[in-house]
């Protein structure tokens, strides 16, 4: 369905030229010459959009546009201004109109502002039609996101395994369950494992699970994770930062069909499909060797890429509204929606740390909301404020190994020797971790060459 546009202008040509641009570009049209008239049709039918000009009879855009605000406040309106009514419009901009246009103005930019301020009010959209629920979990509108689903909906029908790259906070875990879902497995389990959050000394034992009296501790067989998942699909998160010596191990399993519990001398046969994930460049980690190379061509049959939030913008507006529509009821609020030009901040943001972070901005401000509509000083305060939960635990560990290294080595002026006995750890083990992490000691020598 067409979105509907009120246009109010008491230039009958300017009129008619408005309605004539605006019924090609495909939208339904409603036409008034006064702002009185327009307040008249709000109450018989509302639209998605206002496009006012400033100077009316009676009323003027401006009253106009308050009077829009007070009943209807998620309505977008866009102003058309003459050069004497700019400093008019550019207040009332700060004021939650979407934008301005002075005339005369170009039809083509007009059109790019009305499908803008459009895509921002739209509302959270129709049902998933039955036949694609294996994808109801992912909120999106965008022509990006609709072809990768495409291609996640077409590898899933296959048992290949899938490797799915994107930086933290895309949805590498929500996509993979989605193909889950529309794999042949989807009544098995699905078994998801972040390879950078689990000690290296546990990992092998979650993967492959152990017997009685492995090592000490284990006071009972444990069945791993790979057992868990069979017949279903195994999710391996941040693969990148599987430690070398488990990934042969996992190699053997992959090859075998197989696997051999800590402390066990028999394999356990397992069907299971792989899906793994990283935010690393897999190719620099062969390189350093880091990551085993066949390995990651077993991994890597089929590479889908999750875009970044800023490379999906119009599925910002939607994100935010579904969010709003989960955390109101977490919270116990009956929250409207956000005011357009909140909503117009969102979209703006530069969202480093992707969906993820848009989550932790909308819980901030459902918190905090005091009013249905959400304002924009409440969401640029969420937008100022670093949120820790951005950074995945994994991230957050690696940071803070590099660092501590980094320290240590400025402090015992690259003598590794002295930092590893700091650090309270062999010095095997501590050049492992300066491998690891791409620390050069010499560098830290006193003869002018201190990393950054």
């Amino acid at each position: 369905m067409s979105a509907h546009v009120l246009v109010v202008d008491d230039d009958r040509d300017m009129l008619r030229l408005l309605s004539m641009r605006l019924g090609a570009a495909g939208y339904r049209v409603t036409a008034v010459e006064s702002a009185e008239a327009a307040l008249t049709q709000l109450a018989v039918e509302r639209p998605q959009l206002v496009v006012s000009d400033v100077q009316l009879p009676g009323k003027d855009g401006l009253a106009l546009y308050d009077e829009i605000r007070a009943r209807h406040p998620a309505l977008p309106v866009i102003l058309l201004t003459a050069h004497g009514t700019i400093p008019d419009a550019v207040e009332a901009t700060s004021r939650g109109v979407f934008t301005y246009l002075t005339k005369p103005f170009d039809g083509k930019e007009l059109l790019e502002k009305i499908a803008q301020a459009l895509a921002l009010a739209a509302p959270e959209g129709e049902a998933v039609p039955a036949q694609e629920s294996w994808r109801e979990a992912i909120v999106s509108r965008s022509t990006r996101m609709a072809e990768l689903l495409a291609e996640a909906k077409l590898v899933a029908a296959s048992d290949a395994s899938i490797l799915i790259r994107g930086e933290s906070g895309t949805g590498k875990e929500l996509l993979a369950q989605a193909i889950h879902k529309a794999s042949v497995r989807a009544t098995r389990p699905f078994v998801a494992v972040n390879c950078g959050a689990i000690p290296e000394a546990l990992l092998e034992s979650e993967l492959f699970g152990h017997v009685k009296g492995a090592f000490t501790g284990a006071v009972a067989n444990h069945r791993g994770l790979f057992q868990a998942a069979d017949g279903g699909t195994l999710f391996l998160d941040e693969i990148g930062d599987m430690p070398l010596p488990l990934q042969v191990k996992l190699l053997r399993v992959l090859q075998e069909r197989s696997v051999r519990p800590v402390g066990s001398a028999q394999a356990v046969p397992v069907d299971v499909r792989i899906i793994s994930a990283t935010h690393r460049d897999l190719d620099e980690a062969m390189a350093a060797g880091q990551f085993r190379e066949d390995l990651y061509y077993r991994l890597n049959v089929v590479t889908l890429t999750l875009p970044t939030l800023a490379e999906r913008r119009e599925d910002i507006p939607l994100l935010a509204n579904h969010f709003l529509a989960r955390l109101s009821v977490k919270y116990g609020k009956r929250l409207n929606g956000f005011a357009p030009e909140a909503l117009k901040a969102l979209a703006t943001a530069s969202w480093p740390g992707n969906v993820r972070q848009l989550y932790n901005v909308v819980e901030q401000v459902c918190a905090l909301a005091t009013t249905p509509l959400v304002p924009l000083a409440l969401v640029q305060r969420a937008l100022r404020v670093p949120s820790v939960e951005v950074m995945s635990y994994a991230e957050a560990r690696h940071r803070f190994e590099r660092d501590y290294l980094v320290g240590l080595l400025k402090l015992t002026d690259g003598n590794v020797a002295d930092a590893a006995r700091l650090a309270e750890r062999n010095r095997t083990e501590f050049y492992r971790l300066l491998q690891k992490h791409g620390l050069t000691p010499g560098l830290f020598r006193n003869d002018g060459h201190v990393a950054d």
